[in-house]
Order: C-alpha cells, then structure tokens, then sequence
C-alpha cells in the first residue's frame, strides 16, 4: 500500500489538473468551491486532529477572511489572500485565550459560540458586510476555469505547507502536547503557547479559504458560514480522518458533495441520509478516509461470524 500511495497521489493531482477541461463550467465551479471547502477543513483537521481542539467555530475566521478580502478594492487575486490570511490569524490571535485554555466539549461550545456570533455581526452590520443580502466582490479571474485552477493551486501550495510543518519539530511538539499535556508542562514546555500558535496558523489557513471563495464565486454572505456549515466541516474532518490534512480535504469534500447531491435527490432528507453516512463511516472506517484499510472492514464482519458460530 505505502509503494502505490506515490503513484495514487500523483494520479490524483493529474486528475484535479485536467478536471476543468473534462466538465462544464458548472461543475467547475462546483469543485472550486469544494476545494475552498476543503482547505477551511484542513484549519479544522489542524486543530481537531493535531492539537486536541475539535471545533465547530472555523466558520468564523472563514468569515472574517472572505469579507475582508471582498472589500479591497481591487480584483488582484493575491492581495486578497494575503489580506485575508492576516485577517483570519487576527481574528484567531483575538480569541485564542478562549480556546486554548478549555479541552473537550468545552472547545466545542465555547467556538461554537465564536462562530455564532461572528455570523450574527456580519448579518446586521450593513454597512460593512451588506448584511443578509450579502456583498459583491470586485471581479477576478475571467473564467470558471482559471478561477479553479487558482484555487488548486493555492490549496495544493498551503497544504503542504502544513504538511511540512507537521514533519518538523512544531508538529512533534503540537502532538505531544495533545497527548501528554501534563508531562509536558513538567519537561517546562510552554503548551498554551504552542496551541496558541496553532490555533492562529488555523485561523489564517481559514482566512485563505475566504480569500478563495471571494475569488471563486465573486460574492460572500452570512448564509456561507452559517452553523450547517461548521458542523459539515467538522463531520467531513472526522470522515476523512481528523488527523490527516489530505483526508481533511477529501473528507470535507465528499460531505458537501453529498449534500448538495442528497438536497436534490430528495429534498428535506439530507441531514437524514448524512447522518447514516456518518455511522457508517465510523463504524467500518474508524480511522476517516485517510486510514482505510480492509482489515478494519473485515474484523467487524469476522467477529460477528465467530460469535454467531459460538452461539449455534
């Protein structure tokens, strides 16, 4: 399996390449939005899966880069980003020492609640953000196609980054901290420091996803980050394995795929139908998308045979 994962990966980077040039326009803009989707999944699976954070508030830097970027005046592509990632890592670094010192449920509801009321701040203030009726942004990009491949590019370039900085030291700290957070404060390490860090790279790589919706869709509004959306980047983070940055990314996508493909399949059933996915996924695949392995399917199976077997 670890000899054909070069070979799958490279395979997988020629298909997402040439994607524009095998559907329509569409679709193309379809699975640009899949792939800012994805990178905001990467900022969760960073926090949920490395440094023990699980949060449901990612929507709200997601937020904040996207409607920063939308109001500089200009359609140059990288200044919205680099706006967008400052703004996101600011908005982070401001409401780090609410998070970084909670663990478990208390994450969650403390950036649930972050990201409640950062949606809530873009729907009425109107002036800045244009409230429930959104905000238009200066055009980028001429096409469906360069507008994707821009967003591939600027996703491939930050994941792995990420990926990079997870193999360095900074990851091994990250990882020990979540796992032996007693022991390390002891060895003098300082943790809060380290989650704190974290948590805003998190909220910059989020600001990036914002930066690229702006860019993909021309057009930002509170319902692209409402609660549906937090609770479906955190279901596609633990989908596509919580501590996998390319899982994240599959996994988000997969999931805001499905539910837009359920929606009109049969409309109202939706939450129904991702709901079992998930139960399903957790069941056969324990480790998300990024950890399969046929055994974790196959065990199951065999001791419910060995148990029926002892019962007969």
């Amino acid at each position: 399996m670890k000899r054909l994962l070069p070979v799958a990966t490279v395979a997988a980077v020629a298909v997402a390449v040439a994607a524009p040039w095998m559907v329509d326009d569409y679709t193309t803009a379809t699975l640009a939005r899949l792939l800012v989707l994805g990178l905001v999944g990467v900022s969760v699976a960073l926090l949920t899966g490395v440094t023990g954070l699980p949060t449901l508030g990612q929507a709200a830097p997601f937020a904040a880069g996207a409607y920063a970027a939308a109001q500089l005046d200009t359609a140059a592509v990288l200044p919205q980003l680099m706006v967008a990632i400052g703004v996101g890592a600011a908005f982070a670094l401001l409401t780090a020492p609410l998070v970084v010192y909670a663990r478990g449920v208390y994450v969650l509801m403390i950036t649930l609640a972050i990201g409640e009321l950062a949606i809530t701040v873009a729907s009425r203030w109107k002036s800045m953000t244009g409230g429930t009726d959104g905000l238009i942004a200066a055009p980028s990009l001429d096409t469906d196609r360069t507008r994707y491949l821009y967003a591939l590019a600027v996703v491939g370039v930050i994941v792995t980054l990420v990926l990079l900085a997870l193999r360095s030291p900074a990851g091994l700290l990250l990882r020990a901290s979540r796992d032996g957070e007693a022991r390390m404060r002891a060895s003098g390490h300082p943790v809060t420091a380290y989650l704190t860090g974290a948590y805003v790279a998190a909220g910059g790589i989020a600001g990036a996803g914002g930066a690229l919706l702006v860019t993909t869709q021309q057009y930002v509004s509170p319902a692209d980050f409402s609660f549906d959306t937090a609770a479906l980047l955190l279901l596609g983070v633990v989908i596509g394995g919580a501590g996998s940055m390319l899982g994240a990314v599959v996994g988000t996508a997969l999931v805001f795929a499905a539910r837009d493909w359920f929606s009109g399949l049969l409309p109202g059933h939706a939450p129904l139908l991702l709901g079992v996915l998930f139960v399903l996924t957790a069941y056969l695949l324990p480790r998300g998308v990024a950890g399969f392995d046929w055994r974790h399917i196959r065990m199951p199976v065999r001791g419910a045979t060995r148990r029926a077997n002892q019962e007969a």
